[in-house]
C-alpha cells in the first residue's frame, strides 16, 4: 500500500542528505532515507545506518564542517617524488 505524505510528516522526515542530531542515541548522522516510521540515518564518515524515531531526529546544534581536501599548487600528478 502506497501512503502520501502530509506536510506534517515533511516536518517529521528530513529529507535524504539532510545531517540530524539523533537525541535519543546521541549521534549526528545524514537522512539515507525513511522506511516505515522510522528515519534512516548514517555517520557522516560512513559506517552502518541506523534507524531512529522522527520525534528524537533534529537539527543539529553546530555540525563541525565536514573536512575538505586540500591540494597544493605544485606537482599534481600524484607520482612520488625523489
Amino acid at each position: 500500500m502506497i501512503t502520501r505524505r502530509t506536510e506534517k510528516d515533511t516536518l517529521l522526515f528530513p529529507a535524504p542528505g539532510t545531517i540530524v542530531h539523533d537525541v535519543r542515541r546521541k549521534r549526528v548522522g545524514i537522512v539515507m532515507g525513511h522506511v516505515g516510521p522510522y528515519v534512516q540515518l548514517r555517520p557522516e564518515g560512513g559506517g552502518r545506518e541506523w534507524d531512529a524515531r522522527p520525534e528524537d531526529v533534529r537539527p543539529p546544534a553546530s555540525v563541525p564542517p565536514v573536512p575538505v581536501a586540500h591540494h597544493s599548487t605544485g606537482d599534481m600528478t600524484g607520482g612520488c617524488h625523489g
